[in-house]
């Protein structure tokens, strides 16, 4: 089946490398931009009230994952148009939303602010190291797909259990584990933008930044529970 990019390539005189790195480029700076309606959803769950979540956290839960789904649908549906763009960075906007309850409670340590700082720089370096595995050694890391979608439905049933068992030793167990399995997953999805796996620059986008962000939050809260200073 001809990839709708290949009609583009040849249009633009493009060889497939150069189409490859092409994507890649647009990719890194979509990510970028992603990064600002983040923030700003972030600062504005800051400063939201949670209290229905914590008093309803499967019906939150639910309504989270419509909201998500909804616009990862619509995403892909238009994601060789502007308003899969523009979807793309509501939903980023959305996610930084979502931040709020756990930056609330990060913050409201004596060192909130460092551990969010360690936890976004510790993202940064495992994002810079892996897409600079990726780029440089140009292996095809397709191999890790089928271990970890196994690794992530582990990891979601562990987490489900964990809702009912309430052990902190699991709690701790399931994020270094995340970390992990996110950061294959990184892997996994900056190598098929390099090998030309992936031909557009919206869906990789997408896949890149959820890896981040699934990073970032468990990161984050590892660091709480390992250096947390609670009075």
């Amino acid at each position: 089946m001809q990839s709708p990019y290949d009609n583009v390539a040849h249009m633009d005189g493009l060889t497939p490398a150069l189409q490859t790195n092409k994507v890649l480029r647009n990719t890194y700076m979509m990510l970028g931009l992603t990064m600002f309606p983040t923030v700003v959803g972030a600062y504005l769950g800051m400063n939201l009230n949670f209290a229905f979540a914590a008093g309803h956290p499967f019906m939150f839960a639910i309504g989270m994952m419509a909201v998500m789904m909804g616009l990862f649908f619509g995403i892909s549906a238009n994601r060789e148009s502007g308003l899969g763009v523009m979807l793309l960075l509501l939903l980023t906007g959305f996610m930084g939303v979502m931040l709020g309850p756990i930056l609330q409670v990060a913050l409201h340590l004596r060192n909130g602010a460092e551990i969010v700082g360690l936890a976004a720089g510790g993202t940064g370096a495992i994002f810079l190291t892996l897409a600079g595995i990726a780029n440089t050694t140009k292996r095809d890391f397709g191999f890790l797909g089928k271990f970890l979608m196994v690794g992530i439905v582990l990891l979601i049933l562990a987490s489900l259990a964990n809702i009912f068992f309430h052990i902190p030793a699991l709690a701790l167990t399931i994020s270094a584990v995340a970390v992990l399995l996110f950061s294959g997953f990184l892997l996994f999805d900056v190598s098929r933008v390099v090998n030309g796996g992936e031909s557009n620059y919206v869906m990789a986008t997408l896949a890149i930044y959820l890896d981040i962000y699934n990073i970032f939050i468990n990161l984050l809260q590892l660091l709480m529970a390992l250096m947390g200073d609670r009075d």
